[in-house]
């Protein structure tokens, strides 16, 4: 059988987070959707997805398919129900399509919005789905906990050394990761320690939480869950309930909370976010399909953060505040609540940031990490630069 994770109507508002990768490619919990879904499938996936990504992301079609929705997070009763799935056969909850299995004759005519000629079957099975990008971190304390079940089923933690002390029993640390003078709390919910990873002393971790393979936690790091912390990625300071993709930084003091930080962004020395409204209401966050901001319902919600944005040192993000792809903060004062694509500058304005200089800046910093930023790469961006110029133009940020 052959699985297509496909972008459901909900991908836009997922932006900017899903400007360079499909929906299935989000990280929450330990592992990224289409990872979670490879495990449960034993089998590896391709993508049907915008256009302008299908270069990197292509999609596999044989004779016998089946789709599956990007958005949705898999568990044993649901991957059970999808593999029984016969030909022209659809799963949905709520008017919301899970699955449906197809023959290669069919895909291209297959619309999400208007499926004909298919029978549908029903499910009340409860699922993990993310609709929103605040979804990422809201929801992250339940995939935290899945994942870790998934990872550590029937196997045995690489044992820590007597300079750390630990609290409960939900601890697993993969080979080749280092943790020496730290303070770990599990009773609170589990703590995975990726292949690799490393945790410094004097850092202080409460669960929920995952440390991915080859981050680094710096010295004395506060981290409170649910936070996860993606492959590659640095942090110190002070985290609580945020999700990091990858191969990003947040080396120094700060605090950071309730927010989403995709790959490639580095945060500057003191930068803060703030998370909660002084009149404790619920925070209303940017909505890239209305264009307006839109009322999230949480009374938390800090920062989110697309990939290859960068903000200076002692940076202050509002409440709910949105950041594009490839974007440079800096200066003084509460930066604006939306800041779009290929931008730079801070309070007092911001100019036009030259696709030229991002594509040199993201080939010096994949370089520093050991890899290239191929053509692939440069022409995704220079998609989204065309594709992001509305919202540049628009007065809303001057």
């Amino acid at each position: 059988m052959n699985y297509i994770l496909f972008d459901s109507f909900r991908r836009s508002s997922l932006l900017p987070l899903t400007y360079i990768r499909p929906v299935a490619d989000i990280r929450i919990g330990i592992l990224t959707i289409r990872e979670k879904w490879e495990k449960y499938l034993e089998a590896e996936t391709s993508t049907l997805t915008e256009d302008y990504l299908g270069e990197k992301y292509p999609i596999r079609e044989e004779d016998d398919n089946v789709m599956i929705n990007g958005s949705i997070c898999p568990n044993p009763t649901l991957v059970k129900k999808i593999q029984a799935l016969k030909n022209n056969e659809v799963l949905v909850k709520d008017e919301s399509i899970i699955a449906m299995r197809v023959e290669k004759t069919d895909l291209e005519n297959t619309d999400e919005d208007n499926i004909q000629g298919v029978n549908v079957i029903e499910t009340d099975n409860d699922f993990l789905k993310i609709d929103h990008t605040w979804e990422i971190f809201s929801k992250n304390d339940r995939a935290l906990r899945e994942d870790f079940m998934l990872l550590t089923k029937n196997r045995k933690s690489k044992k820590l050394s007597s300079s750390n002390r630990v609290m409960g029993d939900m601890v697993f640390v993969e080979e080749g990761a280092k943790v020496e003078g730290v303070s770990i709390n599990s009773t609170t919910g589990p703590v995975y320690i990726g292949r690799d990873a490393e945790i410094m002393e004097g850092s202080m971790i409460r669960g929920p939480f995952a440390l991915c393979n080859n981050a680094i936690v710096k010295m004395s790091a506060k981290i409170y869950g649910a936070t996860t912390i993606g492959p590659y990625s640095k942090v110190g300071g002070e985290i609580s309930n945020s999700v990091i993709f990858g191969y990003s930084n947040k080396v120094h003091d700060g605090f950071m909370g309730n927010s989403v930080i995709g790959e490639w962004c580095n945060l500057g020395a003191d930068t803060n976010t703030s998370n909660l409204k002084n009149n404790y209401e619920s925070v209303k966050l940017w909505d890239f399909p209305d264009q307006t901001f839109v009322d999230t319902g949480e009374q938390f919600c800090g920062l989110i953060m697309g990939d290859h944005s960068k903000c200076g040192i002692n940076t202050m993000f509002n409440t709910g505040t949105v950041v594009g792809i490839n974007v440079n903060v800096f200066g003084s004062g509460y930066q604006r609540n939306f800041i779009p694509s290929f931008t730079w500058g801070g309070t007092s304005g911001f100019r036009t940031f030259d696709i030229k200089k991002a594509i040199q800046v993201a080939k010096i910093v994949f370089a520093r990490r050991g890899l290239d930023f191929d053509e692939t790469e440069i022409n995704i961006l220079n998609a989204l630069f065309n594709m992001t110029l509305d919202n540049r133009e628009s007065k809303i940020y001057i």
